[in-house]
């Protein structure tokens, strides 16, 4: 392991349930206005020239299938309220643990490790440190390729930043010119998990707020 100051380096390394909702409402709506419709025609039909036996038949049998598909709606919301559920059982287990997110961390004073990944064609890269309103605090010269950094939490003069919300970004340059950026991940705690129109939403101890496919990797803490 290279030191390069003031960071250490390491070697490379659910709308669908609204629109159910929406579609089994119309549906009722509907069903409740053929049975008007059915039951005003059967009681002001001519008695001398009543509907025709086939024709009544026919009707019955619609009104029954705009019945059942409003059932069919109704057990299809119930069960994706349930599978809703599972879900929170399913990652009940992943709170208190430590995922890791591109999103901000919390700093309390101890170092962070920071993965990074490549901006092709870079020959040069630097690590910039944002805070908490999205202003550069920090920037260091970093590692070309993939790997991961101990962030000492320190500005460019080498003063400790306070206790906060940072998040990171890595830019790649060819010369003095800029080509790109790549995201940051760090570990943060996992402090809740709750279940919305988004499907499953972590929140972590930073206020950030993620879903599964945001996590690259999960860790018990410590």
């Amino acid at each position: 392991m290279s030191t390069i100051s003031p960071v250490t380096t390491t070697a490379a390394t659910s709308t669908a349930q609204a629109g159910t909702s929406d579609q089994g409402a119309l549906l009722s709506s509907d069903f409740q206005v053929f049975l008007k419709m059915l039951t005003t025609q059967a009681r002001n039909q001519d008695p001398l020239n009543p509907m025709d036996s086939s024709d009544y038949a026919q009707q019955l049998a619609t009104f029954s299938g705009v019945e059942q598909q409003v059932r069919t709606n109704t057990l299809l919301e119930s069960l994706a309220a349930q599978l809703g559920g599972g879900g929170l059982t399913q990652y009940a287990p992943w709170v208190g643990m430590e995922a890791r997110v591109t999103a901000p961390v919390s700093f309390d004073g101890a170092p962070l490790t920071l993965y990074l990944s490549p901006v092709s064609g870079a020959d040069r890269a630097d690590l910039v440190t944002l805070d908490s309103a999205g202003n550069e605090v920090a920037r260091y010269t970093a590692p070309v390729g993939t790997g991961s950094i101990v962030w000492a939490g320190t500005d460019a003069t080498g003063q400790s930043l306070p206790s906060g919300t940072y998040s990171f970004r890595l830019e790649g340059y060819s010369g003095d010119t800029l080509i790109g950026a790549t995201a940051v991940e760090s570990y943060a705690r996992i402090n809740e998990v709750r279940s919305d129109q988004a499907g499953t939403v972590f929140t972590l101890d930073s206020g950030a707020e993620v879903t599964v496919n945001d996590i690259g990797a999960l860790r018990a803490a410590g």
